[in-house]
C-alpha cells in the first residue's frame, strides 16, 4: 500500500508516524465550510461529499486538483495553483479548492474522462494513482461530487486530518 505518511513534530497528539486523511465536501462558503467540526463522520457530512456513502480518501486535494487540470484543461503540472488554506487547527486543516477543479467536468463525455484518465497516468514526477483505470474510476466519482456541488450552489472544500 502506498499511503501518505506524514511525521508529525514533537509534541503532537499522535506523536508518530499517521497516514492523513482526506475528507472531501461542498459548502457555501468558507465561513461554513471552517465550522465542519473534525467529530464528523462521513454520513454526518450530508449529501454532497465525494463519493457514495461518505468516502475517505488518501488522495491529496492537490493531487485532485492536478488530474482535472493536466488531464481535462490541459495545464501543466508546474502551474497547478494552490489551494486556499480555511482553517488550520492542531487537530485538523479545512483547504478551499478552486472551482477549476471541479467545473470543468460538468460538461464532458465518458471520451474525454477517458483520455483524461489516460492523459494523467502517463505525468512524469506526480503523486497520486499511477493505473489509468483507477483514474478513471476517480474521475468519475469527482465528476458525480461537482454535479451535486453545481446543484446545490456550493465549492470544494476538503477536511484534512491524521
Amino acid at each position: 500500500m502506498h499511503g501518505r505518511i506524514d511525521r508529525l513534530g514533537p509534541g503532537s497528539r499522535n506523536g508518530g508516524r499517521v497516514g492523513v486523511t482526506y475528507k472531501y465536501f461542498g459548502a457555501p462558503d468558507g465561513a461554513t465550510a471552517a465550522r465542519v467540526p473534525i467529530s464528523m463522520r462521513p454520513e454526518e457530512l450530508g449529501g454532497d461529499e465525494l463519493g457514495m456513502g461518505g468516502m475517505f480518501t488518501k488522495i491529496k486535494p492537490e493531487t485532485m486538483a492536478a488530474m482535472v487540470l493536466t488531464g481535462i484543461e490541459g495545464v501543466p503540472l508546474h502551474k497547478v495553483p494552490p489551494l486556499e488554506l480555511v482553517v488550520l487547527h492542531p487537530d485538523y486543516a479545512v483547504v478551499k479548492l478552486p472551482m477549476t477543479v471541479v467545473d470543468p467536468l460538468r460538461g464532458i463525455g465518458e471520451e474525454a474522462v477517458g483520455a483524461a484518465a489516460f492523459i494523467w497516468s502517463t505525468v512524469p514526477d506526480r503523486g497520486g494513482p499511477r493505473d489509468a483505470f483507477n483514474v478513471y474510476q476517480l474521475l468519475h466519482e469527482w465528476q458525480d461530487f461537482s454535479h451535486r456541488l453545481h446543484e446545490a450552489g456550493h465549492q470544494p472544500y476538503c477536511l484534512v486530518w491524521p
